[in-house]
């Protein structure tokens, strides 16, 4: 019985994490930096000392809501390596530009809560290496491009997100351009700034 009891508490434990979580997801995104975690509580329809064990502050549930982010919807679809590296670029491209699209608020905070540092990132960032030298090795790349290179195609494209675009047309339509000029060129890129003048973003 002890044990039996035992597992059903893990499970509600377990449940009350997603539950936490998912709440948080939506509460940044539709109140920003003032939502507190009452309010998460309150939506995730569970106590608010549960949500105070968890979490000891707003900005260490941020951290976790961001790192559940990459690591759920957008560092599995990268591991699907298929025999077309440049499918498989374009593709972990596109799928880190869909999720942060409709993540905007959480990005912004994000950045601003030094959010980035978390496991998830870490695992993003090694795969998006590991396909970036498997396409320059390929040699469907140009050979000069740096993972800084695809950072900034990700920051570039979500620059092109509008509330009045809720379909992702000019989304989709920029990162394709954007995505052409990753291609070989007679012509090498010019160098880029030093490290630490490079533009931020989830890659």
């Amino acid at each position: 019985m002890e044990a039996t009891g035992g597992r059903g508490l893990r499970v509600d434990a377990a449940r009350n994490y997603e539950r936490i979580i998912a709440a948080a997801d939506q509460a940044f995104e539709d109140v920003g930096r003032a939502v507190t975690l009452e309010e998460v509580a309150r939506r995730a329809g569970v106590g608010v000392a549960t949500v105070y064990r968890r979490f000891r502050n707003r900005d260490q549930l941020l951290r976790t809501v961001f790192d559940h982010l990459v690591s759920t919807e957008i560092v599995p679809r990268l591991t699907r390596e298929t025999d077309d590296p440049w499918h498989d670029l374009v593709g972990a491209l596109e799928a880190t530009v869909a999720a942060l699209a409709g993540r905007q608020v959480i990005l912004a905070l994000a950045r601003e809560t030094d959010a980035f540092h978390v496991e998830g990132v870490h695992r993003y960032l090694e795969s998006m290496e590991r396909l970036l030298g498997r396409a320059r090795d390929a040699g469907v790349v140009r050979p000069e491009l740096e993972r800084r290179d695809l950072s900034a195609v990700v920051v570039m494209a979500l620059a092109t997100v509008s509330p009045d675009d809720p379909a992702g047309l000019n989304r989709r339509r920029y990162l394709a351009l954007l995505v052409d000029g990753l291609r070989p060129a007679p012509h090498v890129l010019p160098p880029p700034a030093p490290d630490g003048q490079q533009t931020s973003a989830a890659t």
